[in-house]
């Protein structure tokens, strides 16, 4: 009996200790979920005036010139996303032939963000942004300085002059990269952003557009300039898939599970075109509104040939009246 009270009471150590092995696992696991969540980079929201004041900075101090501007990205997190809400510009310099050669005015950097701080607490610093257009060398060196602010900042490129129809924005964040030495080099991770605004930025973006368009074109034209500028974009996001698409099927570049999980959600909600049903509504949908067109068509002809000949008549009366007026002055 003693025997087995000890060997029951060896089993139950041993079940303890693993359990507890077990415990200590899942609490690993556990504290290394909130690190990963934490490392998963958020997507960029990118508010107008942001826009508005990268392209002002850029006006005022390189405009002509093949200079850029750097300035600091105010913003907070919100709807798990990160929203850059503010900008201001910071002096800048860096030597053209040496782009290791640089500098950056970090104590005007600190004024500011005190000053902007007393307006609104909210906002803290989120990263910069600089009008490349492109990466530069010096970039991950700045990176680092911003490190110092804000433990995972964000770079957005911003294009001032951009050439395609296409967002004039990139944004990235830094992450380690191994390599065969001891000592960790870091690169630039390019994440997805867009641009958003509060209920009180569409009505200012509303009134400034308002004041951009061109008055003499007409609402038509309008219309019809914004639907070839959609097409021309979708015609050439289509080109893109499909070099993606070529290039994977030829092995230069690797599978994306959720590049192609995106694509056949696009291919899904795309209509089935072969469905006799669809064909049919589509074409009495067309034939209603050809219809519709036709009808207006011929109303408004008639509206101007019926306002024509009261216009004919009325200038028949005229005449025959200043005519009789002539004959009775005759008599006098």
């Amino acid at each position: 009996q003693a025997l087995i009270i000890r060997s029951c009471v060896a089993n139950m150590a041993e079940d303890k200790e693993k359990k507890d092995d077990k415990d200590k696992d899942d609490e690993k696991k556990e504290a290394d979920k909130p690190k990963d969540a934490k490392k998963d980079r958020r997507d960029v929201v990118v508010h107008p005036i942001v826009l508005l004041g990268v392209v002002d900075h850029y006006n005022r101090v390189a405009k002509g010139t093949t200079k850029r501007v750097v300035g600091t990205l105010l913003g907070e997190v919100s709807d798990l996303s990160l929203h850059i809400t503010n900008c201001f510009a910071v002096p800048f310099e860096e030597d053209p032939r040496d782009p290791q050669v640089w500098f950056l005015d970090h104590n005007y950097h600190e004024s500011m963000f005190a000053m902007f701080k007393k307006v609104n607490t909210k906002e803290r610093i989120v990263g910069w942004y600089s009008t490349g257009p492109k990466i530069k060398p010096s970039d991950l060196s700045i990176h680092e300085l911003y490190r110092r602010y804000c433990p995972e900042p964000v770079l957005v490129v911003m294009d001032v002059q951009p050439k395609d129809l296409e967002l004039p924005m990139e944004a990235y964040y830094s992450v380690q990269e191994q390599t065969s030495d001891e000592v960790f080099k870091r690169t630039f991770l390019h994440v997805s952003s867009t641009v958003g605004a509060f209920e009180a930025e569409e009505v200012g973006v509303e009134h400034l557009l308002r004041d951009i368009k061109n008055a003499s074109a007409s609402t038509l034209a309008v219309r019809v300039g914004d639907k070839i500028g959609a097409l021309k974009g979708l015609a050439m996001r289509l080109r893109e898939i499909s070099q993606y698409l070529s290039q994977v099927v030829a092995g230069k570049l690797p599978m994306n599970q959720e590049i192609i999980y995106q694509l056949q959600e696009i291919f899904n909600l795309m209509p089935d075109q072969d469905s006799e049903e669809l064909v049919r509504s589509l074409a009495t949908e067309t034939n209603d509104m050809m219809l519709a067109l036709y009808l207006g068509s011929m109303l408004r002809s008639t509206v101007a040939l019926h306002n024509l000949i009261n216009n004919k008549m009325k200038n028949k009366k005229v005449k025959e009246k200043g005519t009789e007026n002539k004959e009775k002055d005759k008599e006098k």
